[in-house]
């Protein structure tokens, strides 16, 4: 009996580790996104640069990274992703320690902005849903909910490891130390995920122990409610006419202004408002947290009821966590802080693990990869858009009340959006009976 415990044990954990060591990956290469808020402080106070200079480094990196998100979906079409995330991992490690030599604005523009964005999208979000959508379709939205989760876990662990760094060494050393840790880690996981799913590719079934895992995670089939699966051979041109297509594109877009427009500015503004340096990194740690069981366990509900509406009630905890954030600025406290980090810790898991979802759930195929980075560059024109207004409406007024407002009409446009997709989808299923 023990012994059989033991092989059943040792079976979970073999099924289990493809989708540990992607969450994992994208803990460390997205740690490097949502740390960029504890650095912004650091760079304030040794060179004194503008926060809109600042913040518009952040903004080159978004597009950048979304940029090459449509290549990356090209290539993922076509070569096997872990092939990328390896060499995503190695170029981390150059850039990484090419940014802590930054001296002049414009090392910060072309390490950070140019080198850093590109080999995050190679090694980051896109991949990792190619690898989760081929690996386990009959549960989307948990298995992309699982790995999205490793970007929490890496906010709740990476982000304020920066800050003890930077505290006790200095900037310069915490980006060495970053730099190493992704490239020893995620060299290993690409050939690790290479080796585990050799047959991997876009005309290949999904491996069959790996769905039952999921399967297995999610107990029962999925409700009638939820939209069903269907593997389609729509094209990328076919799905640029669409309109649900233009929708999950505004819904990552103005999703993406809402929340990274906080993810920013958050440590800044707490800062500015006495909230000490260490406890506003460890906000950052708890939206990390947070994000978690919001994506996890909205990927899970949203396998079970209609995806949209659990997308649209994350967007709407998103929108409150922007009044949040300002009422810790009226009346700084710990806890205050702690609360507006779970609010948007949640919130934003909507827009990060359930777009990707719905579109899974219309456009999945094998051209999946190219529909996808299109679809996510919209996200990173909002992630650069949001981020930049907000440092330069600071400059220009010197708070951020302007910057929040917009974002918190962003965060209701997205969900707005989310809400038409749903109410097409119905009238599409009213037509087909």
């Amino acid at each position: 009996m023990q012994a059989n415990r033991l092989a059943q044990f040792f079976d979970f954990a073999r099924r289990a580790a493809p989708l540990a060591i992607i969450a994992t990956t994208l803990g460390l290469a997205y740690g490097i996104w949502y740390s960029y808020g504890v650095f912004l402080v650091a760079l304030l106070a040794e060179f004194g640069w503008s926060r809109s200079l600042l913040a518009g480094a952040f903004s080159v990196f978004a597009i950048v990274h979304g940029s090459t998100n449509p290549l990356v979906g090209f290539l993922c079409d076509r070569v096997r992703p872990p092939l990328l995330v390896g060499a995503g991992g190695l170029g981390l490690g150059v850039s990484l320690w090419a940014n802590s030599y930054m001296s002049q604005p414009w090392h910060l523009y072309v390490a950070f902005g140019l080198m850093t964005a590109i080999s995050v999208a190679m090694c980051g979000w896109l991949p990792a849903l190619i690898m989760a959508q081929r690996r386990y379709q009959h549960r989307i939205g948990l298995a992309m909910g699982i790995v999205s989760s490793g970007i929490g876990v890496g906010m709740l662990t990476v982000v304020p490891l920066c800050q003890v760094l930077i505290d006790a060494h200095g900037w310069r050393t915490a980006l060495r130390v970053l730099g190493c840790v992704c490239t020893f880690w995620i060299i290993p996981a690409a050939i690790y995920l290479w080796i585990t799913n050799p047959k991997s590719s876009p005309h290949i079934a999904v491996a069959l122990d790996d769905e039952e895992f999921v399967h297995d995670l999610g107990e029962s089939v999925a409700s009638d409610k939820s939209p069903p699966h269907v593997t389609s051979s729509i094209t990328l041109a076919k799905a640029l006419r669409s309109a649900p297509f233009w929708l999950m594109v505004g819904a990552f877009f103005f999703g993406s202004i809402c929340s990274q427009t906080l993810h920013v500015h958050q440590v800044a503004y707490l800062v500015d408002h006495g909230v000490s340096a260490l406890v506003a990194a460890s906000v950052v740690g708890v939206v990390g947290l947070a994000s978690v069981f919001g994506k996890t366990g909205g990927g899970w509900l949203s396998d079970r009821v209609e995806r949209e509406l659990v997308f649209v009630c994350g967007i709407s905890i998103l929108v409150a966590s922007v009044g949040a954030l300002a009422w810790v600025g009226s009346a700084p406290s710990a806890i205050l802080a702690y609360i507006y980090a779970i609010m948007l810790g949640i919130g934003y898991s909507a827009t990060a693990s359930l777009v990707p979802a719905m579109m899974s759930d219309r456009f999945s195929g094998v051209h999946f990869g190219s529909i996808i980075g299109i679809g996510l560059f919209g996200s990173a024109v909002g992630s650069a858009i949001g981020p930049w207004m907000a440092g330069y409406l600071f400059d220009h007024f010197g708070n951020y009340h302007v910057a929040f407002a917009i974002a918190a009409i962003s965060g209701t446009l997205s969900g707005t959006a989310g809400w038409i997709a749903r109410s097409l989808r119905l009238r599409e299923q009213v037509v087909q009976h």
